[in-house]
């Protein structure tokens, strides 16, 4: 299609379906009278085909120059892309690791900062710690860390959220104890993700099968790079 727009002379520069329609014809036919516009009427798909064909060729060469402007340099960027990324999953699995290997020694620390974080509760600035105590003891239906009793050292008195009712009500937590729930919010919550174990196992090998292949597919480019430049030097 392109040569047939960019070849010379009066017949050569038309398409082959409009050469067969002038054969016979004297080349000065196509220059005047009626002839010419019954000419561009029949050109005119042909023509407009060819003005796509060469928008769609400049369409690919802008294109490919945004491409290569935009990785300029991108050796440097994939190689720091892999680095980081590699952190990261070093950073997880080392996590991981110890949290299996460690697990008695952190149900203790985090029993013991989860105790601390109770005199927070209810301070000005600490909105979100005492939403989330309310929402953990109301839908899994537990109080305190370990016991309801946690919440006695924390208002100094025989008291507990009102989140840690069986019936929720205003100043309920003043109630006896047998109005509250008794379930450890800590053993519970476990106990719920171990229930799950499955689907957070699942998440957790998409997630790093997902940096695998960034990993690998980052150092392959960088690869590739790396012999480009040294082929094009």
């Amino acid at each position: 299609m392109t040569d047939s727009c960019a070849a010379g002379g009066p017949r050569a520069g038309l398409p082959p379906a409009l050469a067969v329609l002038t054969a016979g014809r004297p080349a000065g036919s196509l220059s005047g009278g009626s002839s010419t516009t019954g000419f561009f009427s029949v050109a005119s798909p042909e023509l407009k085909r060819c003005s796509m064909a060469r928008g769609c060729l400049q369409g690919v060469k802008f294109l490919m120059f945004a491409f290569n402007l935009l990785f300029w340099e991108n050796k440097c960027l994939l190689l720091t892309f892999f680095v980081l990324l590699l952190l990261v999953f070093l950073l997880e699995a080392t996590i991981t690791i110890l949290f299996f290997a460690y697990t008695d020694k952190i149900d203790r620390y985090a029993q013991r900062d989860l105790k601390k974080g109770l005199h927070l509760y209810g301070t000005p600035g600490n909105v979100g710690l005492t939403n989330a105590w309310g929402i953990i003891q109301t839908d899994f239906r537990c109080c305190g860390v370990s016991n309801y009793t946690d919440w006695f050292e924390v208002y100094n008195a025989t008291r507990v959220p009102d989140s840690c009712c069986l019936e929720f009500s205003d100043s309920c937590g003043l109630h006896a104890p047998g109005t509250w729930w008794k379930a450890p919010c800590y053993e519970t919550v476990k106990m719920w993700l171990q229930e799950n174990l499955l689907a957070v196992g699942i998440f957790g090998l998409c997630t790093a099968l997902v940096q695998i292949l960034g990993l690998t597919f980052a150092m392959t480019m960088y690869c590739q790079v790396v012999k480009a430049d040294t082929y094009c030097a």
